[in-house]
C-alpha cells in the first residue's frame, strides 16, 4: 500500500466542493456536503482495496465525518 501523504489528527482544507456520492442516504445524490474552503481534522485513515489508495475521514464541523481522497484536501 502506498504511504499516506497526511496524518491523523492533521488540519485539512477542501480543495473542491465535496458532494454527496451516495454515501450519505439522509442527504440526495449530489448535494453539497462540505464547499471548497471549509477546513477539518482527519480523524481515521483507511485504504481503498482495489485502487490501493488512502481514503481520510475527515471531520468538518461537530457532526459532518466525510470520506476524502488525497486530491480533494490539502494540510493548513
Amino acid at each position: 500500500m502506498g504511504e499516506p501523504r497526511y496524518q491523523w489528527g492533521q488540519r485539512v482544507k477542501a480543495t473542491i466542493d465535496l458532494c454527496n456520492d451516495g454515501s450519505f442516504p439522509d442527504q440526495p445524490d449530489g448535494a453539497l456536503l462540505v464547499p471548497t474552503g471549509d477546513t477539518g481534522e482527519i480523524v481515521n485513515i483507511g485504504f481503498h482495496v482495489e485502487s490501493n489508495t488512502p481514503v481520510y475521514l475527515v471531520e468538518f464541523g461537530a457532526s459532518r465525518l466525510v470520506g476524502c481522497l488525497e486530491d480533494e484536501i490539502i494540510a493548513l
